[in-house]
């Protein structure tokens, strides 16, 4: 509608011109004035191959316009089409084929119980009176990274698995949980799977833990967008063609997942190579951490609105250090317990130097619910405290 307007409005000048100029000077001004507007839109024209072609990677660039000039100009572009590789078109051929195969049904489903740990779990009693009663719902794996676990409860005993060694914040530790996975998915009656650490503790009976996860049918993965530098700021373009940057997320570790989602983690070797090569501490200056980028970007990547986008395990990260907060014996108390188990929202705080937070409610089968079934990190000095107010603070679904 613009480049109309200046071409009539070029017209009406020409004509003026006509009128009050000299014939010399007319025909002057019939060479030059097309001359500089074809020019001027030759020019722009070029620049928005430029920018189609080679868009602007910071945010800084994209104030030429506007503050929103990069919106803007990629919102009427028409969108880029890049043609997949060998390897991609493979890998989404498998992973939508498991996604779109019926499950298997099982006449005995069972969760998984898949517990990641340095050794011994300090907390195999408080799970001992939480697993009573419930045999043959539930399975149990054991991934001792370091030290072979004693044991002081029946249902762990020749439940290890063979383990790696696990460093925090490597690829290891994605290894490590692709390795429970790998085990606890030989058994087909195992239709959900439930990360744990050692520090883990349930938040409900059996009942409730069962029920929640097993008549739904998403998985409880966190995965949410972070502009920030420990967010996208971890992002390396050695990912590309396969991961781009705006699908990059991140997300807490601890999942819990359905069957499908399982089985197409485990098919998966094209994304998780990307991880494993460029997230990891000091890649071109960057700490990335695999365990809380890969997941969360698989995931949203390939089936956005299979997963919940937040995680059913508790963490208090309110003293802003890179750990989260350790429950002491002096922070266990049936308030405190209250307290986790009634949040029915999730939140999600961004690394930038002006944080912003994001609130959203957790929905379960179109329900608003409680959004945790586990908590940590409690220290083993809270065990006894646990199991004596394990009856009272766990409900019935």
């Amino acid at each position: 509608m613009k480049l109309s307007k200046a071409w009539r409005l070029g017209s009406l000048n020409m004509k003026d011109m006509h009128q009050i100029l000299p014939q010399h000077h007319r025909h002057r001004g019939q060479l030059k004035k097309p001359t500089w507007i074809i020019a001027l839109i030759s020019l722009v024209c070029v620049f928005l191959v430029v920018a189609y072609v080679y868009p602007p990677q910071t945010s800084s660039a994209c104030y030429i316009f506007s503050a929103s000039g990069c919106q803007t100009l990629s919102s009427w572009l028409p969108p880029s089409v890049r043609e997949l590789s060998d390897d991609e078109i493979a890998s989404r051929v498998v992973i939508d084929n498991i996604l779109n195969t019926p499950p298997m049904v099982s006449k005995n489903p069972k969760i998984a119980f898949m517990f990641l740990s340095v050794g011994s779990l300090p907390f195999e009693k408080l799970w001992d009176k939480f697993f009573q009663g419930n045999e043959g719902r539930f399975s149990i794996y054991i991934h001792a990274s370091r030290d072979k676990p004693v044991h002081s409860s029946s249902y762990f005993v020749n439940r290890e698995i063979r383990s790696g060694k696990v460093e925090w914040g490597t690829v290891s530790m994605v290894e490590a949980e692709k390795r429970l996975l790998a085990n606890a998915l030989k058994d087909p009656d195992n239709q959900h799977f439930v990360l744990l650490s050692d520090s883990c503790v349930p938040l409900h009976d059996f009942d409730y833990v069962y029920n929640y996860l097993m008549f739904t049918n998403i998985s409880f993965i966190d995965s949410f967008s972070d502009p920030g530098p420990h967010g996208s700021g971890r992002y390396s373009e050695h990912m590309l063609p396969e991961v781009e940057k705006k699908f990059f997320r991140k997300g807490a570790q601890w999942f819990t997942m359905k069957r499908q989602h399982a089985l197409i983690v485990m098919a998966d070797s094209l994304y998780y190579t990307k991880f494993r090569d460029y997230c990891k501490p000091g890649m071109d200056g960057i700490n990335c951490y695999a365990d809380e980028h890969y997941l969360p970007t698989f995931f949203h990547m390939h089936d956005p609105n299979g997963i919940a986008n937040w995680s059913v395990t508790h963490v208090d990260w309110s003293e802003r250090k890179w750990h989260p907060k350790s429950y002491e014996k002096k922070d266990v108390s049936e308030q405190l317990l209250k307290n986790i188990t009634s949040i029915t929202e999730s939140v999600h705080v961004t690394s930038e130097e002006r944080a912003e937070t994001t609130i959203i409610p957790c929905m379960w089968n179109g329900m608003n619910r409680p959004c945790y079934l586990f908590a940590r990190k409690f220290l083993p000095e809270t065990l006894d405290a646990m199991i004596d107010l394990f009856s009272n603070y766990t409900t019935k679904a």
